[in-house]
This record gives C-alpha cells, structure tokens and sequence, in this order.
C-alpha cells in the first residue's frame, strides 16, 4: 500500500492578523514540490490539547500506516503543549513517519530536524517531572490538612461528602453493623491470651464477612494496625513519636475522640502499617471507634506477634502455586517441622480451621511422587508432543491457540479459589470441570488431525532430560513442572494430578 503525504491546518478564529486554513496550505504545498497530499483542517479549535475531529483522524491515519509524511506551517499549528507534541512525534517514530514545520525548517528527515525532535523530548520530559512533582506536593499538603486521600473505606466506615475549608471532600462515617464487629475484635484481641486464629476462626464460626470475604489472618493484622480507628488522645500522639512517626497535627489536636489517618511519608518504602518511622500521621475529621487504651494495648501486643503470611507463594518446593488443598482447593504451603522436614499444610486451615486440612503430608514424599508420575507419564503418553503438524492444518493452530486460553482460563479459575467463599467455591469447581472437558475434547479432535504421536525416540529424550532431577535446578524443575501439569489435589486420601498433556 502506498503511503499518502498529509497536510494539517488549523485556525482557532477568523480574524484579520491569523493566517487562514488555505494561506497555510499554499505554504505547505511549497515543500511537496507538487506532489500529492490529503488535507486535515480544523478550523475554530485550540491548539491547547489534541482533541480535534480532523487532527485525531490523522492520528488514527498514522496508525493504520497510511501516512508517510506530515506537513504543518508551524509547531503551534498541531500543538502548543510540548508534552502533547513530544507524545504525537514517538507516534511519528514508531510508524516512520516524517514530520516537516514549512516555516520554522523543522524536518525529521535531517540530522537537525532529529536533534530539535530530541530537544523538544527533553523538555517534555521535565514537564511530565514537573508535574508529577506538582500532584506529590499537592498530595502531601492535603493529607496534611487532614482531607481523606481516596481508597475503598476501611471496614467499619462509608465514606460521605462534607465541605473542608471551603472545598469538597469527603470523610469517614460510621457503620453501625459493621463498627459493633471492629470493637467486638479489639475487645478480643486485648485479652492477653487471644490469638489472630481465634479471632478469625469467632467470625468464620459466626458467618460474618468483611467486604464480602472471609476474615483472614493479614487482613486482621492490618485492621488492628489501623489508627484509623482509635479514639486518638495525647498518650497516642506519644506512642507514635516515639516510633519516629512524622505527625502533622498538633498535640491538642489528639482530643481522645477523633481517629487518624497514617499516610505514605516522603521517601520511605517500608509499609506503613508495619514500620512506623518516617511515615505521617493526621488527626482526621472522623469520630474514631476504639478507645485510646485499648487501641494502644493492641498495638503494642502487635509488636510481638511474628504474623505468618497465609496464602503466600512457598519457596521451599518446586510445586509452588501448583499443589492444593483436596477438601478446599486452597493453596498448600511448605513449612519446617520442629524435627526440621518440611510438610504441606493447608492455608484455609491456617486462617481459620474451616477445612479439616491435607493430613500429615511430608513435602519431599509428595516431590518424589510427583516426579515419578511425570516420567511414566512422559513414556505412556500418546499426545503429540508439540503438536508437530501445527503450521501444516490451519485447524490444529486454531485449536492450540484456543487450548492454551483455555488453560490460562482454568489457571486463573483454581487461583481464585483461594479466598472464596463457599458458593463461589461450587461454582468455580464447576467451571473448571466444564472447561477440562471441552479442552480434553479439543485435544482428542487435535490428536486425530494431526495422525500422528510422538515417536518412541522423541519420548525417551524427553524422559532424559528430567532423568538427572537431582542435580537440575529448582527453576528449571519449576518450569518442567508448569508445563507438563495444570495443578495438583493433596489430601490424606491421595493425590491428583491434573495434566496439560
């Protein structure tokens, strides 16, 4: 297809001292030397943004690769902002296209045209730094005055509209239903003897859900740290000038009714529920729930508590992310015995003892396993291996194309079941069974198009190359393993193992 040169005019108003639509074509015309073009004109617009019906189509000319070059009258005829124009000239890049300003010589095509394309890049980066500098400042300086910095409410509050030294804003306001539930876990949790399992394992018992989830062991860590919900008084402000907190707010301020918020400070990374340093702290305009004291007991305790992150990744087995819990289809993780061996462990049982977990099942006997079953089903398979005919029948790429989403989609279907509840359980297992049959279908109809299997000699390659399990690596027996299996069920009854071949 042959690329077309494009002229692009604009007039923001007629008037006497502006130079017209037409005027500014005859110029361009000049640096075609006669050759063909297609016009793009807007006429009554600014060139202030890029939101302009003819200028937005040469834009999307460019796109379809239509466009070999671009010609204007001046800079400020396609844009007076150069962080637009910065953008419009990495589009001209990208699709190779030459930008010429008649009047000014601007002319990508020449090594001065590049340089002032670069310097023009230059400044529209300063410009984008300028106002990312501009948004942070103005970020800090109005969570310093105590206005709410967006996110969902935390559970216990709604947010609602109030009006805040003449602006519009908005603030925390109570929930009842849920702000009984909040005191009812910090009375708990106050008790010397009471732990995140029996809080978590109260509420499960009790059928409560926050924001539509099961409680949790880090959601309930992260609540109990929130000063959004203490009461604060001055023996608060205290507590947190000793940590090194930043506080925004006065002394006074701390009047044993408000709550606080705890914001990101400037150049600190740590979390700001966990580490206290460096980060800032605002009276808030909110009414808090917890009283001083028992907040502050909760958090000292909290200082104490080594919390264990449920539902994390295990690093401590090549099964990782693959191997799940056959009661729940929650994650198991990889934890040391006292004696030292590693063993399976349900993360749902961890967070609130709502499954009846894996039973006793050692991580290296499930490893070994595992390993055999992939080796005999490398010499069993009839599945062609790689699909060899693929780029021979347009078909069988159709059907592996679609397999692939296909398990991508089971993939992300056995993920969410961590963390769902139990209807969404049912229906998330029934989904999976749906799609594994319509894959497995797909897979026959594949094995019968492409007429072939892999070959005896092609099987006992591949059963070489994972002969020497010991000494491969842990990545590399991660990446064999995601690809030859789908995931794996674990319970004291058996194992499962759900195949991609």
């Amino acid at each position: 297809m042959k690329r077309i040169n494009a002229i692009y005019a604009r007039q923001s108003v007629d008037r006497a001292d502006s130079i017209s639509i037409e005027s500014q074509i005859e110029f361009c015309r000049y640096e075609l030397k006669g050759g063909a073009f297609k016009e793009y004109t807007d006429r009554g617009y600014s060139g202030k943004n890029t939101v302009r019906p003819q200028l937005q189509q040469l834009l999307q000319d460019i796109r379809k690769g239509e466009v070999a070059k671009v010609i204007v009258y001046k800079l400020d005829r396609i844009s007076r902002s150069i962080l637009d124009f910065s953008n419009m000239m990495e589009l001209f890049q990208e699709y190779h296209v030459e930008f010429v300003s008649s009047t000014e010589k601007f002319d990508t095509s020449t090594p001065m045209g590049r340089a002032m394309l670069n310097i023009c890049i230059v400044f529209a980066q300063l410009e984008r730094e300028t106002i990312q500098k501009r948004v942070s400042d103005a970020y800090y300086s109005r969570s310093q005055k105590g206005f709410r910095m967006g996110g969902k409410p935390p559970y216990g509050f709604r947010a609602e509209e109030i009006m805040m030294q003449g602006i519009h804003t908005k603030r925390l306001a109570e929930v009842p239903e849920e702000s009984c539930v909040v005191r009812k876990i910090f009375d708990m949790y106050v008790k010397p003897d009471t732990s995140y399992g029996d809080i978590t394992r109260y509420f499960a018992s009790e059928g409560v859900l926050f924001h539509g989830k099961e409680l949790i062991r880090p959601m309930l860590a992260q609540l109990l740290r929130n000063p959004v919900y203490v009461r604060a008084d001055r023996d608060v402000y205290r507590f947190f000038k000793s940590q090194g907190t930043v506080i925004a707010s006065g002394e006074e301020e701390f009047d044993g009714v408000h709550g606080c918020y705890l914001y990101q400070g400037r150049n600190v990374k740590e979390d700001k529920l966990q580490s206290l340093k460096g980060q800032m702290l605002v009276v808030a305009p909110h009414e808090g729930l917890v009283p001083a004291d028992i907040w502050l007991q909760c958090r000292i305790k909290l200082f104490g508590n080594m919390t264990i992150k449920a539902n994390r990744r295990a690093v401590n087995t090549w099964l990782a992310g693959k191997i799940k819990c056959g009661h729940c289809g929650y994650a198991l993780m990889s934890v040391k015995s006292r004696s030292g061996r590693q063993y399976l462990r349900c993360t749902k049982r961890l967070n609130n003892r709502n499954c009846p977990g894996c039973g006793k099942i050692y991580t290296a006997d499930v490893e070994v396993f595992v390993y055999k079953q992939m080796v005999q089903k490398l010499r069993d398979s009839q599945t062609p291996l790689g699909y060899t005919k693929a780029n021979q029948n347009p078909r069988i790429t159709k059907l592996t194309e679609e397999l692939d989403e296909m398990e991508g989609e089971i993939s992300r279907l056995v993920d969410s079941l961590m963390g769902a509840g139990g209807a969404l359980t049912t229906y998330i297992n029934r989904k999976v069974e749906e799609l594994d049959r319509i894959r497995q279908e797909k897979l026959d109809e594949i094995m019968l198009l492409a007429g072939e299997v892999a070959t005896p000699e092609q099987l006992e390659k591949i059963v070489a190359d994972i002969s020497d399990w010991d000494s491969a690596d842990f990545d590399g027996k991660r990446f064999a393993v995601d690809k030859m299996i789908n995931y794996i069920q674990a319970s004291a009854e058996g194992i499962n193992i759900h195949w991609k071949i």
